[in-house]
């Protein structure tokens, strides 16, 4: 391994900068991730520093290369076969593993049933293979602006895998019957085979529920099935909708980068009604699955949501009754029902986004559990993941159980009883870790987009008020700081009302509040972006409370006029004076004496005055000051070690 200038190397560090060379750090390099200039080194950089591997070892590509192209037919014997069912999947334009699918038809009593198949893949990453532990390993695939980094090869997950158009292909199905209340009477997940109609995109969809006949007549063989599907969404929506399921309104960025890894656009996503159908037939699939598993008390990793602490919902009652909107029940006791009802609200007020952000944070995170805990933001009693074995290394253990636990024996119970907490929580690990890594690099490429805006003025929102500044977001979701040092005048912070307000004029700043903004610096490096206040039409003045400036001005005055030092004794208070002031002082035992006597007879002697002078210790060895360090470079030290 021979590193060159400009390179970006993995470093294991074996000397840090110490008291005799500060500014030293020695390390062995281990690996050359790539050159300063090579295109997107900025983001292989953050994956390299979480720890985010990229490339697959040699014998996990080895044994995907194992894995055949196509199924061969004797392996179907025993599997559902739904080939003749009208089946398509629906992604994103640019998607290639394509893991789930649909089909959907109207049944004789009323109700309508609904399949949702998964790719089984399962079937070819074996448990304890190079494959299953390095996808473990890696936990979930992690998206970024400019990249994937996969779960699994892609020989699998966009070949094999992937339920690509008019081939067959391995899945596990989960087959329900939903009644017009929305509720499954009657479910089937099986080992199946499928072979899909068409591969259709999001757009193409919403295209179709919006009436645009061009797509209905390119897509004529599946028109039915997606006007079907529609209502079916509205059945589940409201399902989720009286039982409490609580639906937060954010806004996500996708950022448009060039060919170069450059950043050239920050658009909005928009979600359709085809986007949000298939994330309700999802969830549904996801609740039905749990419930098989719960109701058989079979081990199962379930994906869990605890109710939210009472602290952090106490302080989010607080921030809400400032915008006059109370909440139902206590912090304890409050449902997801009570928080739905306050979603809706606010829905189409001013402060709508921030407020369900802020609800957001205030929620605790969902993990995956062997317990089942039930699912606070779905206000489901059963939930897990199943629908996407691609991309989650849970949903792949799920399926694994699925095919396992459908005639279980002890051992086989015994055995995933062991396994199923460490992966539940080594996966909720890396699913942190993957958005850690999606969050740094959208910041990184958020502030180099706007590198080139600097000097100019925006209007934005303020997101969020802190003690030392404000967070203004701008309507392509960038956020930047104002901070409080920046403002024209000196500005009291209130925590309970989350406000900044200025003492003399009364200037008030509060999450929500409209207001326009200069931005003065975008930093890459860091991500950090900050903005400076300009006056606009938008400023709010509100009657100033003194009585903030009024006790910050007694304790400054208090401070200034501090007293003399404190007896730590008595309490008492004794004027310092210069020496000899209290040379005739009398004590409390009628004893005088001189102040400096005192001093000059309590003085230690100093030792150091014959710290040069050699002599012999109790053992007869000589002994003396210690040698002055030669000042020899550290490696030298180093290498002695190794010797």
């Amino acid at each position: 391994m021979h590193p060159e200038v400009g390179d970006i190397v993995r470093v294991d560090v074996t000397h840090y900068p110490d008291r005799d060379f500060p500014e030293v750090l020695q390390g062995i390099v281990t690996e050359i991730i790539g050159k300063a200039t090579d295109t997107g080194i900025d983001v292989l950089e953050v994956l390299e520093s979480l720890g985010i591997p990229s490339p697959f070892p040699e014998d996990v590509i080895a044994e995907a290369n194992a894995v055949p192209d196509e199924i061969d037919e004797k392996d179907i014997i025993g599997r559902v076969d739904y080939r003749n069912e009208i089946t398509f999947t629906i992604d994103g334009a640019d998607a290639k593993d394509l893991d789930d699918a649909v089909h959907i038809k109207a049944l004789d009593n009323g109700n309508i049933e609904l399949g949702v198949h998964i790719a089984d893949v399962s079937y070819y990453v074996t448990e304890g293979s190079a494959l299953d532990r390095e996808a473990l390993n890696r936990g979930t695939s992690t998206y970024v602006t400019d990249r994937v980094v996969p779960m699994l090869p892609e020989r699998l997950s966009n070949g094999i895998c992937s339920l690509n158009l008019g081939v067959n292909r391995f899945t596990q199905s989960c087959v329900m019957e939903i009644n017009s209340d929305g509720h499954v009477v009657n479910y089937q997940i099986s080992q199946s085979v499928i072979k899909t109609t068409e591969r259709m995109t999001y757009s193409d969809v919403n295209e179709m529920l919006a009436g645009n006949q061009e797509f209905l007549d390119k897509f004529a063989v599946i028109a039915e099935s997606v006007e079907q599907m529609a209502k079916l969404h509205e059945i589940l929506l409201a399902m989720r909708a009286r039982r409490g399921s609580i639906d937060f309104e954010t806004q996500e960025a996708k950022i448009i980068v060039d060919k170069l890894g450059k950043p050239i656009e920050i658009q909005v996503r928009k979600r359709g009604t085809a986007e949000m159908m298939i994330e309700s037939f999802m969830l549904i699939a996801n609740e039905t699955v749990a419930r098989s598993f719960a109701t058989r008390e079979l081990p199962f990793i379930y994906r869990v949501h605890e109710h939210p602490k009472a602290d952090k919902l106490t302080r989010f009652i607080d921030f809400a009754s400032v915008f006059g909107i109370p909440l139902k029940g206590t912090p304890e006791k409050m449902q997801s029902k009570d928080l739905q009802d306050f979603m809706l609200k606010i829905k189409g007020q001013p402060g709508e986004m921030v407020l369900s952000t802020m609800l957001l944070r205030s929620m605790q995170q969902a993990r995956y559990d062997e317990d089942n805990l039930g699912h606070f933001g779905l206000a489901a009693e059963y939930y897990t993941h199943f629908t996407s074995p691609i991309r989650r290394y849970p949903d792949l253990l799920v399926h694994r159980l699925i095919r396992a636990e459908s005639h279980p024996t002890t051992e086989v119970i015994e055995h995933f009883e062991e396994i199923i907490p460490e992966v539940a929580k080594l996966t909720s690990s890396r699913e942190r870790r993957a958005i850690d890594a999606e969050r740094v690099v959208e910041a990184m490429k958020k502030a180099e987009y706007m590198e080139e805006f600097v000097g100019q003025e925006f209007d934005g929102i303020v997101g969020s008020v802190v003690k030392f500044g404000m967070f203004v977001e701008l309507p392509n979701t960038v956020e930047g700081l104002v901070h409080i040092t920046t403002l024209p005048e000196f500005y009291n912070y209130n925590e309970r009302t989350m406000t900044l307000q200025g003492e003399k004029t009364g200037k008030t700043f509060r999450v929500g509040q409209p207001i326009r903004v200069k931005l003065t610096r975008a930093d890459k490096e860091t991500g950090d972006i900050d903005f400076q206040y300009l006056p606009s039409e938008y400023d709010v003045t509100e009657k100033v409370d003194h009585k903030a400036r009024q006790e910050r001005e007694e304790k400054a005055k208090a401070f200034r006029n501090r007293g003399p030092r404190r007896d730590r004794q008595n309490g008492d208070f004794e004027r310092r004076g210069k020496r000899g002031d209290n040379r005739n002082h009398q004590d409390a035992n009628g004893r005088k004496g001189s102040y400096d006597e005192k001093r000059k007879s309590s003085k230690k002697p100093d030792k150091r005055k014959n710290q040069n002078r050699p002599h012999n210790d109790n053992k007869g060895r000589e002994s003396g000051r210690r040698k002055k360090k030669e000042n020899k470079p550290f490696y030298k030290d180093v290498a002695k070690k190794r010797k």
